[in-house]
Order: structure tokens, then sequence, then C-alpha cells
């Protein structure tokens, strides 16, 4: 997957967080699923091109 496409599924995903919380509240089970996946998203991105960055 390139950067691109990665930071594309970020923000899919942080727009799909945001939309479930909208309608189900933040502690409810599927807004905590969708932010564990934006979470695991996130770490990869850090560990593959900002980690880089920083040597």
């Amino acid at each position: 997957m390139s950067k691109e496409q990665m930071i594309t599924n970020i923000e899919k995903k942080r727009v799909e967080l945001i939309e479930i919380t909208a309608k189900n509240g933040l502690n409810s089970t599927i807004a905590i699923h969708y932010s564990q996946e934006l979470d695991k998203l996130l770490n990869e991105y850090n560990r593959l091109y900002l980690k880089k960055a920083a040597k």
C-alpha cells in the first residue's frame, strides 16, 4: 500500500468514526471498534513513514 493510499484509508476511517459516534455515541461498541481500526491504521502509518523520517 502506498503512502497516499494509507492516508486515504485513514481519512475514510476517520469520517466513518465521526458518523458512527454521531449516531451511536462515543462509548458504543461499534464506535470503539472503528476507533481501534483507526488506531491500527495510524500506528501502521507511523511505523512505516514517520519513524523513517525521524532517523
